[in-house]
């Protein structure tokens, strides 16, 4: 067992350096490359783009999902140690959380607290939807990816690399033939010009049996390199062709995150849209407070003015002033009553005066005429 494991690593270490020699040769230009079918690389190209093109969805999909950095790495470190993730507070919720505290501390009565506790509420409603997405957006949209990048993909990449390597064992045939060739012509040469008959045909010989046995060997590796070669190539091409099975797979997985994106948001508008009406309502109440304070201040001020200003006591209003209007209104009548009739006495004392003095004169001439 020991010597087979020992022959084995020797094959291997001998069929590395020969592939990286080949590979090496033509990279530099000295040795040919045999090309793969042009539907066979049209099929790698478009699982290297579908490959790159998931990778970038996939860290942009986790950037949307959680935007801290810090977070996310912690994430994918609990992931690879099998640990459970811990649960952290989302920033709707933790505003939601500010909120209701600062409404309890203003006080549930006031407008502003009553619409600070009811913003802080629906916070939590919305972290919850948000929360709902991300649990969805992983399940059924990054999980399905990720199958394809970690799964998938690498099944192809592990049939293209034992492509590449049976390629290469298929060049170093074809150039092990060929150089096989080229002695075969060398010998052929040599036989055609012989210098000693009895040096060289021993040596003529012994290499055309070697040159004979060289080729025939040669010729056996090719052609097993080559049936090793094509069956690689159908093999790979099988697991290429599977990429629009993976299209169609993520094409669903798509509809299902535009599906929850969709109910996201029509739930987070519900929410929002009662919330706007019950901030509303909150603004309103908290006006006409307002307003009915300062009524009642205007109100008040009124009242206190008024026994000021009469020097009275306050009384109900409807009963306290009517007797003293009306003896107002008498004190009035009667003074006007007087005050007109000043001028008609006037009148009748400078009327009766001269009757008075009519009689005067009359009295006179009767005492001067009993005089005479």
């Amino acid at each position: 067992d020991v010597v087979m494991d020992l022959t084995r690593l020797a094959v291997d270490a001998g069929q590395f350096i020969n592939r990286a020699v080949q590979y090496t040769e033509e990279s530099i230009g000295q040795a040919d490359k045999t090309e793969l079918d042009p539907g066979l690389e049209q099929l790698l190209a478009l699982a290297d783009a579908t490959k790159t093109c998931t990778d970038k969805i996939i860290c942009q999909t986790e950037v949307l999902l959680q935007p801290n950095p810090g977070a996310r790495l912690e994430d994918r470190l609990y992931e690879h140690l099998d640990w459970s993730v811990p649960s952290r507070p989302r920033a709707l919720e933790a505003l939601g959380d500010q909120m209701t505290q600062a409404g309890l501390e203003i006080g549930s009565t006031t407008p502003y607290g009553a619409a600070l506790l009811r913003c802080g509420e629906v916070q939590k409603q919305l972290s919850e939807e948000e929360r709902k997405l991300v649990q969805s957006t992983n399940i059924h949209f990054l999980t399905p990816l990720r199958s394809f990048t970690e799964g998938e993909f690498r099944a192809i990449q592990d049939e293209r690399r034992m492509l590449v390597n049976k390629r290469l064992d298929l060049d170093i045939a074809k150039t092990r033939l060929r150089k096989a060739h080229e002695a075969d012509r060398e010998a052929r040469n040599l036989n055609a010009n012989p210098l000693d008959d009895d040096y060289l045909s021993h040596v003529s010989y012994m290499f055309s049996f070697l040159r004979v046995k060289w080729l025939k060997v040669s010729e056996m590796e090719l052609r097993i390199c080559q049936s090793l070669f094509d069956r690689q190539t159908e093999i790979t091409r099988r697991a290429l062709e599977g990429i629009s099975n993976t299209h169609t797979n993520h094409m669903r997985s798509l509809t299902d995150f535009v599906e929850a994106q969709a109910c996201f948001f029509d739930q987070c508008n519900q929410h929002a849209q009662e919330l706007q009406k019950q901030v509303a309502r909150c603004v309103l109440s908290g006006f006409q407070t307002e307003t009915f304070s300062s009524t009642a201040a205007v109100i008040n001020g009124a009242g206190s003015a008024v026994p000021t200003a009469s020097s009275q006591p306050s009384q109900p209003s409807g009963t306290v002033n009517e007797p003293q209007t009306a003896n107002a209104v008498a004190c009035e009548t009667m003074t006007t009553s007087a005050v007109a009739d000043e001028p008609q006495t006037t009148n009748e004392m400078a009327n009766e005066q001269p009757t008075i003095n009519g009689d005067g004169q009359e009295s006179s001439s009767a005492s001067q005429d009993v005089v005479q």
